[in-house]
């Protein structure tokens, strides 16, 4: 990809709301910004409508981008609510918060350009033009929004677990029993484990840093 530090940058193509592209130029003015190292969670303003989208273009920009190691997971936060539907109760997904994404990224020139210019996005929240880096959420704030979409606050970063692997417990109840992965959920960053209790083979589900490949 071009360089955001270089004197040309091409021009990207956003979405609009009625699906109309428009050309946005940005400066290095606008992204001269002070790197962090640190991986946090950061608000992303969307066309309303957009959100799942500019979820999965992020993905895929970031894979194609080589930005893997900078912009890790992209969450479209929902709940469901009860309606009535031909005189039946069925329970409906809804956005819990309209025209907003959150992405837990390391925040640099870099990064900020690809997250910026994902089509659909409009900008970040927390940040006051001019370049100026955007605030965070609080840590309190991912642990409530992640905990409701049934995610865990932790990252397993690059460690991949495969079914049929031997992994030790390293932390909770069942910390130094040996077991073996039978399931893996890798966008909640749990796993399955089978261990052996009072001869009897019981399953536990842990997360990716409860336990360690053997």
């Amino acid at each position: 990809m071009p360089s955001p530090r270089s004197s040309a940058i091409q021009p990207e193509i956003a979405e609009h709301r009625h699906g109309a592209a428009t050309p946005v130029l940005l400066n290095t003015k606008e992204i001269n910004m002070v790197e962090s190292a640190e991986k946090q969670w950061y608000v992303l303003h969307t066309y309303s409508g957009y959100e799942n989208r500019v979820k999965q273009n992020l993905e895929s920009r970031a894979q194609s981008m080589g930005m893997e190691d900078f912009i890790f997971r992209v969450v479209v936060s929902e709940e469901e609510e009860p309606e009535k539907k031909n005189g039946k109760e069925v329970m409906e997904k809804h956005k819990t918060f309209p025209g907003y994404v959150i992405v837990e990224m390391v925040m640099t020139d870099e990064s900020w350009f690809v997250v910026r210019n994902t089509p659909g996005v409009t900008g970040f929240v927390g940040s006051h033009g001019a370049g100026s880096k955007p605030a965070p959420l609080l840590d309190s704030e991912v642990a409530t929004i992640l905990h409701s979409q049934g995610m865990t606050t932790r990252h397993g970063g690059n460690v991949d677990f495969e079914p049929g692997e031997n992994v030790t417990i390293v932390d909770g109840a069942f910390t130094g029993l040996v077991g073996k992965v039978t399931e893996v959920n890798k966008e909640k960053l749990t796993l399955k484990v089978a261990i052996t209790m009072f001869e009897r083979e019981t399953s536990a589900e842990l997360d990716f840093d409860q336990v360690d490949k053997i």
